[in-house]
């Protein structure tokens, strides 16, 4: 009787595990998708902490920069005062070490001067406080400085202030003030007496 009985069992056990398989499957899905979108937002936030670590890095190097060029433009007329000593031969003896000794520190923190004569004039770089016009140059050029400029990295702490000439003569026709049609503006007024009939 058991075996019968056991005979009868096996067909209906072996359906019901073949009903089971697809709600294995459905789940396996589930969970494959789940992971999946977890593992794209943790990739998310990994991205936005990369993104912020740099920007609070470059907010950080921006503030230090900004720091420091604030001191060192504070620093710029005791150099103005050194290099004009320097070109007058007064610069010796005790000023002389100290003197040294501020512009290596200067150099050290990053402060460039800049400037020669001979130089392109360049309005993000220099302030033109002289003009005039010259044969000698094809371009604006810087035939004088004044003043040197001064930057750390790419910012300009002051602009180099030059002498700037620029190609050209200052000969009759510029001087007399001609307009594009050719008439003189700078001719005398002829006075009541001097009109036309």
């Amino acid at each position: 009787m058991s075996s019968p009985g056991g005979q009868g069992h096996g067909p209906a056990d072996h359906g019901r595990a073949d009903d089971a398989d697809p709600a294995g499957a459905g789940a396996n899905g589930q969970a494959a998708a789940a992971l999946a979108e977890r593992t794209a937002d943790l990739q998310r936030l990994q991205a936005e902490y990369a993104n912020y670590r740099k920007r609070v890095e470059r907010d950080r190097q921006a503030v230090r920069e900004q720091a420091l060029a604030s001191v060192l433009s504070e620093l710029l007329p005791v150099l103005d005062d050194i290099g004009r000593a320097r070109e007058h031969g007064e610069l010796s003896g005790g000023f002389k070490l100290v003197a040294d000794s501020l512009e290596s520190i200067s150099t050290k923190l990053g402060l460039v001067p800049y400037g020669e004569n001979g130089d392109p004039f360049d309005p993000t770089l220099h302030e033109a406080l002289m003009h005039e016009c010259s044969g000698d140059v094809f371009e604006p050029t810087c035939v004088r400085i004044l003043q040197p400029g001064y930057k750390v990295g790419d910012r300009i702490i002051r602009p180099a202030r030059v002498a700037v000439a620029e190609p050209g003569d200052a000969g009759p026709q510029a001087e007399s003030g001609l307009e594009d049609d050719g008439t003189e503006t700078g001719s005398p007024d002829p006075g009541p007496g001097g009109a036309e009939n």
